[in-house]
């Protein structure tokens, strides 16, 4: 089975490929399914959001679309970035908004976060599958590791590493992204929505 991942994001395109390894489902970039934008993400929730740039993928491509829609709410900024997670970023490179968020929780008694991961997968006789999954964790005093991508240096796990200080097999066992998309191959796999009928 072949599906469009809705993203030009280069390390969503690999995180999701390495997750995917193995399940026979072929995970397509936009651009090796023939179009090349990006959906306007004018949803207020990830699952909106996710859904928007599904069903663009799948009209543009004619082919099953998965999006994803993930962010990372932090407690003490009253859950932001949330669905702005990305464009909080704007022009700053990560390690510069990981440092703002940083410096906005010090001295905050509350330094919780998660990670949100909403996935939808339209199929182009109208059927959809939705996933949602989190990552616990708390927001980091220094920022450690060179793996995974965006906040993954500040993401701090109850184990005392942050998400970018994990092997990519660490990261994908446990993390929001991961969880979603397996738990999209398991339900793939048992019927509920078969690309084949």
């Amino acid at each position: 089975m072949k599906l469009v991942l809705a993203s030009n994001n280069p390390g969503k395109l690999r995180e999701i490929r390495e997750i995917m390894e193995g399940t026979g489902v072929e995970v397509l970039s936009q651009r090796e399914a023939g179009c090349d934008f990006e959906a306007e993400e004018t949803g207020e929730t990830f699952m909106e959001n996710a859904r928007i740039k599904a069903r663009a993928a799948m009209r543009a491509t004619g082919l099953p679309a998965v999006a994803d829609d993930s962010g990372l709410e932090v407690r003490a900024m009253d859950g932001a970035p949330g669905v702005h997670s990305a464009r909080f970023a704007g022009d700053r490179s990560y390690d510069e908004v990981c440092r703002d968020i940083q410096a906005r929780v010090e001295g905050h008694p509350d330094r919780r976060a998660r990670y949100c991961c909403a996935l939808v997968c339209c199929f182009p006789d109208g059927r959809e599958l939705s996933c949602f999954a989190t990552t616990e964790g708390e927001i980091s005093r220094e920022l450690r590791g060179t793996g995974g991508f965006g906040y993954d240096p500040m993401f701090l796990l109850p184990d005392g590493r942050t998400m970018a200080e994990l092997s990519e097999e660490e990261k994908n066992a446990i993390s929001h992204r991961g969880r979603a998309f397996r738990e999209l191959v398991k339900r793939l796999k048992d019927g509920e929505c078969d690309a084949d009928k």
